[in-house]
């Protein structure tokens, strides 16, 4: 373990950080709207009625209704829709506070004599990295290309 828990603001953001990209993926596994995507958010969205006396109630509001139908579709394209922006917003958090604590090295030495600064290296690191995600998930969205898809939905 390298101990990078010990910088409880940027663990707690990045675990916050997780969470939201796991949700992203979740609401936009259903909007093809199949039988694996109605049968995927009945499930999963039933797991939150294990929380005991608002379970019920905050299934029911997940869903805008008493069962999986169009107004959850609606509400889960607006949540894909919206959650990139959140995260867009939480990972410059992030990194802010990363770059203020400094992340942990497998090494584990703390020599500032290594270091170089943010800016503008690191910021050109970063820049190009964004450019090479945005160029990968550009193409994916553009062409038309049915990689991941379930045959149940096509048919």
């Amino acid at each position: 373990y390298y101990g990078s828990y010990l910088y409880m603001e940027t663990w707690n953001i990045g675990v916050v950080l997780l969470l939201l990209v796991m949700m992203t993926a979740f609401v936009g596994y259903v909007l093809p709207w199949g039988q694996m995507s109605f049968w995927g958010a009945t499930v999963i969205t039933n797991l939150l009625s294990a929380f005991p006396y608002v379970g019920n109630e905050l299934v029911q509001w997940i869903w805008g209704g008493f069962s999986v139908d169009n107004a959850t579709l609606t509400r889960f394209f607006a949540f894909h829709f919206l959650f990139p922006f959140v995260i867009a917003g939480v990972t410059i958090l992030h990194l802010l506070f990363l770059h203020e604590t400094g992340s942990n090295n497998p090494a584990g030495l703390n020599s500032d004599a290594d270091k170089i600064a943010f800016q503008p290296y690191f910021s050109y690191k970063h820049l190009l990295g964004f450019t090479v995600m945005l160029l990968a998930l550009t193409s994916l969205a553009l062409f038309p290309l049915n990689l991941l898809g379930d045959p149940d939905n096509f048919t």
